[in-house]
């Protein structure tokens, strides 16, 4: 059976439906590439402009998961930021981790402009406080992200964010303008018709089953073959466990919600969001959300461990709504969906090698729309030959989730209970 975009808003409002084909034939490329992700297409969009052969498959759609259901929000750093990473992983390893924080959104601009990718991108966001403590922190994260070379960062106080945002519920917040926001989905599709324009190959509908690793690598799908030197596995909290379990044995993947509401007017969008920034909150289980092209607003939030679908979408995020803007108490809800992304136990990306000529890269725990575009530009220096930048992720300690993927969901959610009401004591 195959399977169709997720019924959202980006899917509604997608530039083109575009469908790639199907692999029905044994086919040799210099890498293969599993997944067609933001992780896949970068990477495959990085190595088709240096020149190598390459074939990108993937079970669904092209941003079937995550790539094509995310709140958009391009988010500079890490779900660990450079002070963590100072503290847990030492100065050596926070130099060069660091001066990579901001690359991402940087690769996203440069890719929309070069391929003329039509995803509505606005600059600008805002990590909003909700106590003096969150406000601190917000203080501190300007410190830190200037010393990595951000100059586009303004702290907000009540009376600025209450001029950017039309709730009472924040005290301050800061202004990251080397953030900003785009629809995924298109983003996605853009990357993916510019990979086919240089000659790279996507094959939809052709899930990956069976992999032999070896010179070269064999991958199988229930109609054909792959033969490539290089094997990338990219699939992230879409990747089937028993595919290859040491994929999948650190991570979890976790579900988060979007809503998005039926087009409010010019004025009324305005006195939401004035600038048309992204914003996200401080909390450890934080909300977002933004404005879209035709002036809904969509607002995702929460997470389910373990990646379970909710029985309703809109129970769970209404109230987050109308606690932020009270004011939109009479607002239809247009649309409604789930999407997984994949948590790991340090919040740090997991990239790595499996065997001699095969890699993988996912784990990016919520930040993954800027981090997974600087992934497959580091992929693509070390097959070319320059692995440093690569090796300081691949180098990163990485424990198995507690109680493996079937005791991890309700564990992990127990800690996220603790983190919860420290949010709500502001302590």
């Amino acid at each position: 059976m195959k399977q169709q975009h997720v019924n959202s808003y980006y899917a509604a409002t997608r530039n083109e439906v575009i469908d790639f084909p199907i692999l029905e034939e044994a086919v040799d490329c210099d890498i293969c590439i599993i997944g067609a992700g933001y992780t896949g297409l970068s990477s495959a969009l990085f190595l088709t402009e240096a020149g190598y052969k390459v074939t990108v498959l993937e079970a669904a759609k092209v941003g079937y998961g995550a790539s094509g259901r995310n709140g958009g929000q391009l988010v500079n750093s890490y779900s660990r930021d450079v002070d963590v990473i100072e503290e847990r992983y030492g100065d050596k390893t926070a130099e060069i981790l660091g001066s990579m924080i901001f690359e991402g959104a940087d690769i996203i601009r440069s890719r929309i402009q070069e391929y003329d990718i039509k995803c509505d991108y606005r600059p600008g966001g805002i990590f909003a406080a909700m106590n003096k403590k969150q406000l601190n922190g917000l203080a501190e994260q300007k410190r830190n992200w200037e010393r990595y070379g951000n100059r586009n960062l303004k702290l907000l106080d009540a009376a600025d964010i209450r001029r950017e945002i039309g709730s009472d519920a924040y005290v301050g917040g800061l202004l990251d303008m080397q953030g900003g926001h785009v629809h995924p989905l298109n983003l996605a599709l853009g990357e993916a018709a510019a990979i086919v324009r240089l000659g790279g190959k996507i094959y939809e509908q052709s899930a990956a089953v069976e992999i032999t690793y070896g010179e070269p690598n064999v991958v199988r799908t229930a109609k054909g073959q792959v033969r490539a030197k290089y094997l990338l596995i990219a699939g992230n909290a879409y990747l089937p466990q028993g595919l290859d379990n040491r994929v999948t044995a650190k991570s979890m993947p976790c579900g988060s919600q979007i809503v998005v509401t039926e087009p409010l007017s010019e004025k009324q969008a305005r006195s939401l969001i004035s600038n048309n920034y992204c914003v996200e909150d401080c909390n450890y289980l934080l909300d977002y959300y933004r404005l879209t092209a035709d002036n809904r607003l969509l607002y995702g939030g929460g997470v389910v461990y373990g990646a379970r679908e909710p029985d309703d979408i809109e129970q769970l995020i209404r109230p987050k709504i109308l606690k932020t803007f009270p004011q939109l108490k009479d607002v239809k809800i247009d649309y409604r969906w789930t999407g997984n992304f994949l948590l790991t136990m340090s919040r740090m990306p997991q990239f790595g090698r499996i065997e001699k000529n095969a890699y993988y890269m996912q784990g990016y725990s919520g930040h993954g729309v800027t981090c997974s575009h600087l992934a497959g530009k580091l992929i693509s220096e070390m097959i070319r030959g320059d692995a440093e930048r690569f090796n300081a992720f691949a180098s990163l300690p990485h424990m198995p989730m507690i109680g493996g993927r079937t005791f991890s969901a309700p564990l992990t959610a127990l800690g996220a209970v603790y983190y919860s009401l420290r949010d709500r004591f502001g302590i």
